[in-house]
């Protein structure tokens, strides 16, 4: 085991919109280490964006990562021989990441001609409200108020 924790590099940001995070997503949606392509993929997806809606791209999708980023989740304990699904507070870090991976996921899930395509359609509706990712962390929500009676197992 480590003595300590492993630091987080830096990460460099996007050259279009100077944005680490942007810089994130784009690792996400990256394969096989071809990241000009899920560049080219994101900023297509960008540009589609702001065709559809008339409004910037890039507000359209950091709004779109707000409204899937989950506030609290349901984590396993097991107690005295059961397994409770105890609802607590999701990690900053852990919730841009979870957002970001939803709306990546339901974007590969969804029906469409190219991966940019698939993209600004999820983007959208997330930024609607709607689409797959804005329903996994709705039912994410759920989950956890469902399970509150188990919350003072939190540790």
């Amino acid at each position: 085991m480590r003595k300590a924790r492993a630091k987080k590099l830096p990460l460099a940001p996007d050259p279009r919109f100077n944005d680490t995070l942007v810089s994130r997503f784009v690792n996400n949606l990256m394969w096989q280490g071809k990241k000009g392509a899920s560049l080219t993929i994101f900023y297509d997806a960008i540009d589609k964006v702001a065709k559809q809606t008339g409004e910037n791209g890039y507000e359209v999708w950091r709004k779109a990562l707000a409204n899937v980023t989950p506030g609290v989740e349901v984590r396993s304990r097991r107690i005295g021989g059961a397994t409770f699904q105890i609802p607590t507070e999701v990690r900053a870090d852990r919730k841009t990441s979870l957002s970001i991976k939803w709306l990546i996921r339901f974007a590969r899930e969804r029906n469409g001609r190219s991966m940019a395509d698939k993209l600004a359609n999820e983007i959208v509706a997330a930024s609607k409200g709607e689409g797959g990712a804005f329903k996994k962390k709705e039912d994410t929500h759920r989950m956890a108020e469902a399970n509150k009676a188990f919350a003072h197992f939190r540790v």
